[in-house]
């Protein structure tokens, strides 16, 4: 552990990062147990995890970028870094609200990190994740983080003083939960949300401390959050601080919460009971702009509850809970342009559905593709696709949850960035545990998995389809071209902002004036140690004419060479390369 900050830098925040995933790691799965609000379906941990890894990635990728300097990011970067990855990568109720709060400490942070600006972040963190609500219901992680905030007030100008109040003031908060909303006393258990940000807040505390705070709810008076009730005939059960839920509060939890046609006491934003409510979690992300986002709330609030809406600068994070899920989709579409939809039917998720299930087809493949275009190619061939858009990796959840889409006992992954091969081991990992067999093929880049794809033949044994596509995406070269954001020192000399660079196999290889020329001498490179077969992937602002010119080009001087085209849509680089 490196010495404690005197205030929020760029290195702690990496660190806060780091230590609160490790949290809801561990307590993933106890945060998971006790979710009955405001649907019981078991994933309130895992979103915060998954909510949080994002974040975590896209610091890391800030730091990434400074490797080669002498200097550590800056804070304000670090900041915005955490609230956009959590925005891009949030999941579920409590993930979003989850990444509205880190977006709202951001702003504030991004100009200090002393006692003063934390003080600040807490409090418009507080207000950002309410505002973001449709309607707020106490009880629930809106309150625990106002009362962070409030037990964070005053004058004192020491961090450590600051940080801790606001735990205990979150600890304290939990621990009051079941008497502020029914279900959850009911249940005899606190809110899973609430809890999640007391272990994100604990990590704060771990970071600007040194020392590992208490774990788990606190009651006012300082002692440990037992919280008793009275649920199902007279049982009485409870949460003890940092523990598993003793015997009855799991079943409340898994089932579906209380009974049908228990009372309620008190406002809702959704039903409290799990069957009750809509029958689908509709999340997307969308480019829009403000006056747009306004009139989609107003729509959405009339389809459906729960509905979370967040972020802002022409990106949304749009969580709802709705019966109609192509509705929800549709006015994202009206107000502008969604993307990595994700929709789930609740009583599928939650075990409520009685129907017999289809059965999973023997083998699929699931490949990572950088844009809309190679993502409906891939589809076409029969592979499950998740899109890596510039900027937004996908974390090792989302890949999870595209091995889970694909319903399958077999499953290839390809990854197709270097980048993302922890990422998709993690992913390929997690499958494993639930049953399936899953191989992952190193690929780096899209037209090796390209390659890779065009080659896979289901009917054959596992073992020998991996090794084919193995072999097909390690016989393919692959390259990209960029465009430099700064002078800097390459493999290939010095280039300027505003170069254009040829990366051949990841390496720096060409810096070039136009887009034109340097994708010839690209070719020419990679052509010099033979091939048969070039593929060429074009961005979305790439005219037609550079492919027909490239054509030409390898016609000329490669007579034995074919060249085949894709449009690869909204993608980082504006042309890809692969020789076969």
């Amino acid at each position: 552990m490196p010495q404690p900050p005197d205030d929020l830098d760029a290195v702690a925040v990496r660190t806060w990062c780091s230590l609160a995933l490790e949290a809801l790691g561990r307590e993933r799965a106890e945060i998971d147990a006790i979710n009955v609000y405001p649907i019981a379906d078991g994933d309130t941990g895992t979103n915060l995890y998954l909510t949080v890894e994002s974040a975590a990635a896209a610091v890391e990728a800030v730091f990434a970028a400074h490797e080669t300097g002498t200097t550590k990011p800056a804070t304000a970067d670090a900041v915005r870094a955490m609230a956009h990855g959590a925005l891009i990568g949030a999941r579920g109720n409590s993930g979003t609200i989850l990444a509205q709060l880190l977006r709202g400490m951001a702003g504030v942070l991004a100009d200090g990190g002393d006692a003063a600006h934390l003080r600040l972040a807490l409090t418009s963190a507080a207000d950002a994740a309410r505002q973001a609500v449709a309607h707020p219901v106490e009880g629930t992680v809106l309150t625990v983080a106002a009362e962070a905030a409030d037990a964070a007030r005053g004058e004192d100008p020491d961090l450590r003083t600051v940080v801790t109040a606001a735990y205990e003031g979150a600890r304290a908060a939990l621990a009051r939960t079941p008497e502020q909303l029914a279900v959850l006393g009911r249940a005899g258990v606190v809110d899973a949300g609430g809890r999640g940000l007391v272990a994100v807040l604990g990590a704060l505390v771990e970071t600007v401390t040194g020392q590992a705070p208490a774990r788990g709810p606190r009651t006012a008076s300082g002692n440990a959050a037992q919280a008793p009730v009275t649920v199902d005939g007279g049982s009485v059960v409870g949460l003890p601080v940092g523990g598993t839920p003793v015997e009855g509060v799991t079943e409340a939890a898994g089932e579906g919460g209380p009974p049908a046609g228990a009372p309620v006491d008190g406002p809702l934003d959704c039903p409290e009971d799990g069957g009750a409510g809509p029958a689908f979690e509709v999340i997307y992300l969308l480019e829009a702009r403000d006056e747009q986002v306004a009139r989609l709330r107003t729509r959405l609030d009339a389809l459906g509850d729960s509905l979370v809406v967040v972020g802002g600068d022409g990106l949304w994070h749009v969580h709802v809970h709705v019966d109609d899920a192509g509705a929800a989709v549709e006015a994202g579409v009206e107000a502008g342009r969604p993307y990595r939809i994700r929709i789930t039917h609740f009583a599928t998720e939650s075990g409520h559905d009685v129907r017999v299930q289809a059965e999973p087809s023997q083998r699929a493949v699931v490949v990572v593709v950088p844009g809309d275009g190679l993502a409906g190619l891939c589809t076409e061939a029969g592979a499950t696709t998740v899109i890596a858009r510039p900027g937004e990796p996908p974390a090792s959840g989302e890949l999870v949850d595209a091995i889970r889409r694909a319903h399958a006992r077999e499953v290839v992954l390809l990854p197709n960035d270097a980048a993302l091969r922890h990422t998709a081991a993690a992913a390929a990992e997690q499958a494993r545990t639930e049953g399936v067999r899953v191989a992952l093929v190193p690929t780096r880049a899209a037209v090796q998995g390209i390659a890779a794809l065009a080659v896979h033949e289901p009917d054959r044994g596992f073992d020998e389809d991996v090794v084919a596509m193995t072999a097909a995406a390690g016989a393919t070269r692959y390259a990209e071209l960029a465009v430099a954001e700064r002078q800097s020192w390459t493999m290939a000399g010095i280039c300027q902002a505003g170069d254009i660079l040829g990366l051949i196999d990841g390496d720096v290889a060409v810096i070039g004036a136009d887009v034109p020329g340097t994708a010839r001498t690209v070719l020419d490179r990679m052509l010099a140690a033979g091939g048969e077969l070039v593929t060429l992937v074009l961005g979305e602002d790439v005219p037609d004419t550079l492919a027909d010119a490239l054509e030409e080009h390898v016609r000329e001087g490669h007579l034995a060479v074919d060249t085949v085209v894709y449009r690869g849509g909204h993608q980082r680089a504006p042309l890809l390369i692969g020789v076969e």
